[in-house]
């Protein structure tokens, strides 16, 4: 497991910050039956139940946007990602299937509304992580997206550089089928309140879908 550090610029501009990591040993695949046969389930019931206009004001959305305000970006025009999920299968856009990991985040991303960074641990340069603030001008290659203006992004950052905003993570460290351990980062913008539940439904996802123990939670502000 990684040591995570939380910089005293994200402390004053979210002094209520918590952090949940789980760091897993598992074994990937392209597409997981059982998984999406939960993905249709629940994303059928949250376009049934759900508002355009209401998923910005899900608690842990809100609090998101409010963290990017505080940390000087526009959440309008850079949305976090579990917001810019529910708001595709909103505008009838189904869930993009990528693989069982990615996956398995995305599900628990729509289901509690936390922006969680999912990693290739294997690729994460040094022994811990910081989570700072995006500068002007600093390189961020986003996943599927090019290059990506942090500035004002909170971001996690290795030995190398940034590797994960709520937004977007980054390349460098992204999971694919080779992916044998993971490190699935939950932001908590709104406090604590739903770590420990957001955390135990990765674990529980992982040891159904990708083989694993559950591996290791690790709590953090």
């Amino acid at each position: 497991m990684f040591e995570i550090k939380v910089s005293e610029e994200i402390k004053k501009a979210c002094p209520v910050f918590a952090g949940a990591a789980v760091y897993a040993e598992v074994r990937n695949t392209p597409y997981c039956e059982g998984l999406w046969a939960e993905i249709d389930e629940f994303t059928g019931w949250l376009t049934s139940s759900t508002r355009m206009e209401d998923i910005k004001n899900q608690p842990v959305i809100a609090a998101t946007r409010e963290a990017y305000k505080r940390c000087g970006k526009d959440p309008g025009r850079y949305r976090p990602s579990a917001e810019a999920l529910r708001r595709r299968l909103m505008r009838g856009i189904p869930l993009y299937q990528i693989d069982t990991l990615v996956d398995a985040i995305n599900l628990v991303s729509l289901r509690t509304g936390h922006s969680i960074g999912g990693f290739d641990a294997d690729k994460i340069e040094g022994e811990f992580l910081e989570l700072g603030i995006g500068k002007a001008e600093e390189p961020f290659e986003a996943i599927g997206r090019g290059m990506l203006n942090i500035e004002g992004l909170p971001v996690y950052r290795d030995a190398a550089g940034g590797i994960g905003t709520p937004t977007s993570d980054h390349e460098r460290t992204k999971m694919n089928v080779e992916t044998r351990h993971i490190l699935a980062i939950v932001n908590g913008y709104n406090g604590k309140e739903g770590l420990a539940e957001a955390a135990e439904m990765i674990r529980s996802l992982l040891v159904r879908y990708a083989g694993s123990d559950g591996g290791t939670v690790l709590y953090f502000e």
